[in-house]
């Protein structure tokens, strides 16, 4: 496992969950970080917690971790080296994976015990 380098994009995130066919919203398309993703079930969006309407069900108070890319497509274990402190440790997350990099969640509330699973793992928070 090399060490990752890693940053945390502010604010405090929301992962919300839309009937499936809804078309997606316009306050999910807002800020530095968004995403939207749609499957037969459901549609689901990560966005600043703010920009949610209160009627939408999702839930909040998520810290997001991006991490430092691009990555080749070739490269394995990429985002399993970045989780697997995490999971031994019981913290919980919600990953994304976009062309370039992988994102990480986690609950605020699990902020301090993740940069500390991590930063013993070797990866470092830029």
């Amino acid at each position: 496992m090399r060490p990752l380098r890693f940053q945390r994009i502010p604010g405090n995130f929301a992962v919300c969950r839309l009937p499936v066919g809804s078309p997606v919203p316009a306050w999910a398309l807002i800020g530095e970080f968004f995403s939207v993703s749609s499957t037969p079930e459901e549609l689901s969006v990560v966005c600043l917690a703010v920009q949610v309407p209160p009627e939408t069900q999702h839930e909040s108070d998520w810290a997001c971790f991006k991490l430092a890319g691009p990555f080749a497509f070739g490269e394995t274990g990429i985002l399993a080296s970045f989780i697997q402190p995490l999971s031994d440790r019981a913290i919980p997350i919600f990953a994304i994976s976009t062309f370039d990099t992988d994102y990480v969640l986690t609950k605020n509330s699990w902020v301090g015990a993740a940069l500390a699973a991590l930063g013993d793992a070797g990866h470092h928070l830029l």
